[in-house]
């Protein structure tokens, strides 16, 4: 790939001036984009210097303005996740946590920052269970022992402290969420949409911490000006003294009150001793890139490359993008995945993961060689002991940003259920149920009616494990595609697709983020498919032995795509409406 060097970047920044594009879906046809040829019905928005993609407009718009200041990548992811926190509060967050995987233009280095929630330090491994031992969804979902200690305030100071470009003050990159929050934004559709869920709303109106939020204690409703100044003011305290501000002292009490309230343990020291870490991230290679993920307690980066591994000596160029033959070889390859990911993997500082060894070629081609192309190989046979996973919620954000610097930032954060736990502190911000992604009860089935596995039984101080999974892409040492999504347990074969889409298939981003997706993991042993997909294909599928079926979408995938001469391609997941992708 060749790639303009940072001067030459810079002179093209000169010469062609600053303008900004905005895309609601990306879909829209800018002039000298990637060509929607070869079967390619979507055209990305392109841009010569930077982007952020993400699901809300105006967080995007705040990421885009921080590098017009002369910040990096970043600088504008950091800024661009607080604004989340603002205009998309059922997945962006300060309550929350999440993960990010930097890469640095100028070193060349890659890496993961873990900024995922923690068991209070009084938590047992029981303590979603009954009176008659038996897994309560309610303990682990809505009450306060479910709520993590949070964790995106002190991820995104590290990033700002270690990567940041050094031009731009943490607080700088706090400022444009306070302006937000104080002044009003426009609440989106799709906020609007997931606000006036009866559930959600009767759940959420009910906590007073919540409804305080909201004027005349409702709901807004699409297209309103929402101000939250009790939020502006936590947002201030944090630019003006730092994370500690949000770990120590009155925001941090009012975290404490909220979750004790309700029957958590948290305390104060849980929150003092809160610590964002630094982690390798997973490495491997598919054909021409090497692939740089999220590591343990995240599964997602050693399934991805543990699938592609089990894919790369495919004839892609024989199978055609969602044909029978496709979507069979990559569910098999899916299915040993999270046969894998239900026995070895949790928080590698409690558990030992064989990351090497599940992410190695040749257990890849042990995989591969298992997989029979005439019939589907039932997940009775691929593990004898089974662990099982349910479903996780879809209600995470994800966000991709590329500088003209060759910086890239791949950041995925959640709350875990839409909106949480369902309740608030009186600090402005809603709090997470991350700890409903424990297995409630090892060995035993839990209320999906699936078995958990001991390595992410519930400890004190451990974190959960998760499916999120940011990706950098690298070809020949420099960024080629940067990519995540949201989706629960689907965020793997969502980012997975995307990538084959992209590379062996060889589509513009638009046109690989918008092609169907299917999923299957393990069990239950079924594989889910998106409409799109041909009846014919859906026939032969069940011929080979698979049942299928036709479910809601998946996923919501932002990405940004480096072409060959350095100018960028960002696709924002049309599954979400509200996204944006966000040109210089």
């Amino acid at each position: 790939m060749i790639s303009f060097s940072r001067l030459d970047r810079i002179t093209r920044r000169v010469s062609i001036g600053a303008f900004s594009i905005i895309l609601a879906v990306a879909v829209a046809v800018p002039a000298g984009a990637q060509e929607a040829t070869g079967g390619q019905r979507f055209v990305p928005i392109r841009a010569e210097e930077y982007m952020v993609v993400s699901q809300e407009r105006q967080a995007s718009e705040v990421g885009r303005d921080i590098m017009r200041r002369g910040g990096n990548a970043i600088d504008a992811a950091v800024a661009t996740a607080f604004a989340l926190a603002v205009t998309l509060p059922r997945a962006g967050n300060l309550g929350g946590g999440g993960f990010m995987v930097v890469h640095r233009g100028d070193t060349g280095e890659t890496v993961a920052i873990d900024a995922r929630e923690t068991a209070p330090a009084a938590s047992d491994r029981d303590m979603f269970l009954n009176a008659e031992g038996e897994a309560d969804p309610e303990l682990s979902r809505r009450s306060g022992l479910a709520v993590g200690v949070p964790g995106t305030v002190a991820g995104l100071a590290l990033a700002h402290e270690r990567y940041g470009s050094g031009t731009l003050t943490f607080a700088e990159l706090v400022a444009p969420a306070i302006a937000l929050a104080r002044d009003g934004f426009v609440v989106s559709a799709d906020t609007s949409a997931a606000l006036a869920s009866p559930d959600t709303a009767e759940r959420l109106l009910a906590d007073p911490n919540v409804a305080a939020y909201y004027p005349g204690g409702a709901a807004p409703i699409g297209g309103d000006t929402l101000k939250l100044p009790v939020l502006a003011g936590t947002l201030q305290a944090i630019a003006d003294n730092g994370p500690s501000a949000f770990y120590e002292g009155e925001i941090a009490q009012g975290i404490v009150d909220a979750v004790t309230e309700r029957g958590g343990r948290m305390t104060l020291e849980d929150l003092g001793n809160y610590e964002a870490k630094l982690r390798e991230p997973v490495h491997g290679t598919f054909k021409d890139y090497e692939v740089f993920s999220m590591p343990p307690p995240s599964s997602g980066g050693v399934h991805l490359v543990q699938i592609l591994n089990t894919l790369e000596d495919q004839p892609f160029g024989t199978y055609g993008l969602n044909s029978a033959e496709m979507i069979h070889v990559m569910v098999e390859a899916m299915k040993y995945a999270y046969a894998d990911r239900a026995h070895y993997l949790g928080d590698p500082d409690f558990v030992d993961v064989p990351v090497k060894a599940l992410t190695s070629k040749a257990y890849a081609h042990q995989i591969a060689a298992r997989i029979d192309m005439t019939r589907a190989t039932p997940s009775s046979e691929i593990a004898a002991d089974p662990g099982a996973l349910p479903y996780e919620s879809n209600e995470t954000t994800h966000f991709s940003v590329v500088d003209d610097a060759g910086n890239a930032v791949s950041m995925t954060t959640t709350l875990n259920f839409s909106f949480g736990v369902g309740f608030g502190t009186a600090g402005g911000f809603l709090l997470n149920n991350e700890l409903d992604d424990f297995s409630a009860k090892p060995g035993v089935p839990n209320a999906y009616g699936l078995i958990g596995g001991d390595a992410n039984a519930v400890e004190p101080d451990k974190r959960p494990l998760s499916s999120m999974t940011p990706t950098i892409l690298l070809k020949d040492g420099e960024v080629s595609l940067v990519t995540g999504s949201p989706g629960g347990s689907r965020i793997i074969t969502t980012v997975l697709q995307v990538i084959l889409n992209a590379t062996v298939h060889e589509r513009n981003i638009a046109t690989a983020t918008n092609a169907p997706r299917i999923h299957h993991q393990w069990l239950p042993d079924y594989i889910r498919i998106e409409e799109g997909i041909s009846h014919d294909t859906i026939r032969l599928l069940e011929d080979m032995g698979h049942e299928v079926r036709v479910m809601d979408s998946m996923g919501s995938a932002q990405s940004i795509q480096v072409g060959a001469e350095g100018e960028l391609y960002g696709a924002s997941d049309p599954r979400r409406p509200g996204g944006a992708a966000v040109g210089d």
